[in-house]
């Protein structure tokens, strides 16, 4: 068996790999893929250690301890770095609600779990991932816990010789494909994306080339296919770097495309080869001997970039961030990977003993930042407290909101306070707090209320729209209310302007325009259809259209603010600009139909606010809160029910 060799094109590769990711975190549109970076890196790491592994074994040399001492050299000083200096960062910037999901993923880093943990709080594309300072130790996790199970099963493998051990490891990873590939199929991607599971897979890629390489097997193919085949493999990364972005099904099939790619490059880009010689240059080989530090720093960077400022941050100011990522990298690479790596420097009882002290350090520091709620006592002037307080979700969210693959049928939609509803509100995650809001309000009237909510679903009415299940679930609830004889009002709430143009977070100030033209009038098309299915089936209709946004996230204006009683939100001009699509068209809805603009209450001529009155008007940078929808349902009220103080029979009379 040869030995293995320093290969200066693989560290090249890490360049590769590194790069595109940092520039995805960054937000620019060029590398709307760059998050296969990650995989790039899972392939080699599966290479690596399964080579020095299979060494060890056929050399008998093989030792559970020195791999882990390993692992902890290499891993944890850097780690534990970052994790300090984020410390004070987040203390400054993060606000209390904030800081507590920060101490979160501190024990979940600590535990090398934190891939369960931003598993279980949002997708890894999702607007409100891109604040969480340790995003990306998912992949470290994930990682980790491969090599916690990987080692001894080799070793117990060991025995059956190396071709079988290599048929085990291809099965479980076909098994590992397929189960990703399911995952993305069934609308479970973030759980694909975040575990173990459905990413061994490509950690396997990395051991079976190690396996094929271990004869010299590069050494078969003549150097002109050498040539072809590692050209082929740095096309397929570049290409999905390009063609990617965060609409793309992955990881699944999709990511064969980076893992394959890579695959090609270690194999075939020997010295030599025009790529192998792109790689082995000196600039990607020092970007990638600090690629490890500088994918830890460039998250943390850019999310506390993203909490100080109002709105995204700008691309100058972005860019200066990546090249600070590469610095601090260098830094931390040559001050603290270095020596640690050195067992001259630091023996084997004093990293296992020193990572155990950090380890439970950091562990504690979590569960104490968790226990004690973000210590808002100590951070928050009590004024702002106050209104932090204030900040409040309907208590029926989880129970009656559909979310993908949770979606309650038209049979199973809330009522409240009672069977007897003639109210019902229909639309997105928007219409949440206004339908709990309304049912306070009708209670005394003697009316209830059913809700119909589902996540993320624009309307999509009559429409040819790709997301069946939500189109699905839409085209039953309405035919539900208008078939419906006991619903006499129906309120209809949707976060409109997302669906039309796009999420506002990532380009505030500016104005997004992420959704195609003709996707844009089909949108528009099927709210019309579905307000006017209503209205033909002789229900009173009030559309209630999208509360203003907010430049951040409500905790954040809040925290930050000079007086928290009154907090600004967009401009009036911003939002004018933001609503002129839907303000062209509103006369194409039908006259009968009742419209309550949030704006009127929530903004004056010059401002939109998050705060009036030291009451919070949102829960995050776009949901009302109950506060906020107590406003709006006051109205909603005022325009459906003039004569709130008759019975309702003396009002099924007037009707």
């Amino acid at each position: 068996m040869s030995q293995l060799k320093y290969r200066p094109e693989v560290d090249g590769l890490r360049a590769l790999a590194v790069l595109p990711v940092v520039f995805f975190h960054a937000g620019f549109e060029s590398f709307g893929g760059g998050f296969v970076g990650v995989d790039v890196f899972f392939v080699i790491s599966g290479y690596l250690i399964t080579s020095i592994l299979s060494q060890e074994l056929d050399a008998g040399r093989y030792s559970l301890v020195n791999f882990y001492e390993r692992r902890a050299r290499r891993i944890l000083p850097a780690l534990f770095t970052v994790l300090l200096v984020c410390l004070p960062l987040a203390w400054i910037w993060l606000p209390p609600s904030d800081f507590v999901e920060y101490s979160d993923s501190v024990v979940g880093v600590s535990l090398f779990v934190s891939n369960f943990l931003f598993w279980s709080k949002s997708g890894y594309f999702d607007t409100s991932a891109e604040l969480q300072p340790l995003l990306h130790t998912w992949s470290l996790a994930v990682e980790e816990q491969f090599y916690l199970f990987f080692p001894p099963i080799l070793f117990l493998l060991w025995r059956i010789g190396r071709q079988r051990v290599a048929i085990v490891i291809g099965l479980g990873g076909v098994a590992s494909l397929l189960l990703a590939e399911y995952g993305v199929q069934r609308w479970w991607q973030s759980a694909s994306f975040y575990l173990l599971p459905a990413r061994a897979w490509e950690l396997a890629t990395g051991s079976l080339i190690a396996f094929y390489l271990s004869g010299g097997a590069d050494r078969r193919l003549p150097p002109l296919c050498n040539q072809l085949l590692a050209g082929i493999g740095i096309a397929a990364i570049a290409a999905s770097i390009v063609l990617y972005d965060r609409n793309t099904p992955f990881p699944g099939i999709a990511a064969a495309l980076p893992v394959f790619g890579t695959a090609l490059v270690i194999l075939f880009a020997w010295p030599g080869t025009l790529i192998g010689n792109l790689l082995a240059a000196r600039l990607p080989v020092s970007i990638g001997l600090i690629s490890y530090s500088t994918y830890l720093w460039h998250q943390p960077l850019f999310a506390f970039a993203r909490h100080a400022s109002e709105g995204a941050p700008g691309k100058l100011l972005l860019l200066a961030l990546c090249a600070m990522s590469v610095l601090l990298a260098y830094l931390s690479w040559r001050y603290v990977e270095h020596p640690f790596r050195r067992k001259g420097t630091f023996g084997r009882r004093s990293i296992f003993w020193m990572s155990g002290v950090a380890s439970l350090f950091f562990l504690c520091i979590g569960v104490i930042g968790h226990l004690f709620e973000g210590f808002p006592g100590l951070r928050v002037a009590p004024a702002a407290q106050k209104v932090l307080s204030a900040i409040a979700v309907s208590p029926e969210r989880s129970r009656c909101h559909s979310e993908p693959q949770r979606a309650l049928v038209p049979g199973q939609a809330c009522h409240y306070f009672g069977d007897n509803a003639s109210w019902a509100v229909l639309g997105d995650s928007h219409g949440v707090e206004l339908a709990h809001e309304l049912a306070v309000r009708l209670k005394p009237e003697g009316i209830g209320l059913q809700h119909y909510t589902f996540s993320g679903c624009r309307p999509s009415y009559g429409s040819d729209a790709t997301d069946q299940e939500c189109t699905q679930w839409l085209r039953q609830a309405v035919d539900h209310l208008a078939e419906d004889a006991g619903i006499r009002t129906v309120v209809v709430a949707f976060r409109i302007h997302a669906g039309l143009f796009g999420l506002h977070d990532d380009v505030y100030p500016g104005l997004p325009d992420s959704v195609e033209p003709e996707k844009r009038e089909s949108v528009w098309r099927s709210l019309v259809a579905l307000l006017s299915r209503l209205e033909a089936a002789g229900k009173q209709v009030v559309y209630v259209m999208q509360a203003p946004e907010l430049p951040d996230s409500i905790q954040e204006l809040i925290f930050h603010a000079r007086d928290p009683r009154t907090v600004k939100g967009v401009s009036r001009d911003w939002w004018t600009q933001r609503t002129a699509f839907v303000d062209q068209r509103i006369s194409q809805i039908p006259d009968g139909i009742l419209i309550v603009n949030p704006a009127d209450r929530f903004c004056d001529q010059r401002q939109c606010y998050a705060v009036i009155d030291g009451d919070p008007l949102y829960f995050d940078n776009h949901h009302p809160s109950l506060l906020g929808a107590g406003r709006i349902a006051q109205e909603v009220i005022r325009l459906a029910l003039p004569n709130p103080s008759a019975t309702p029979a003396e009002r099924a009379d007037d009707g």
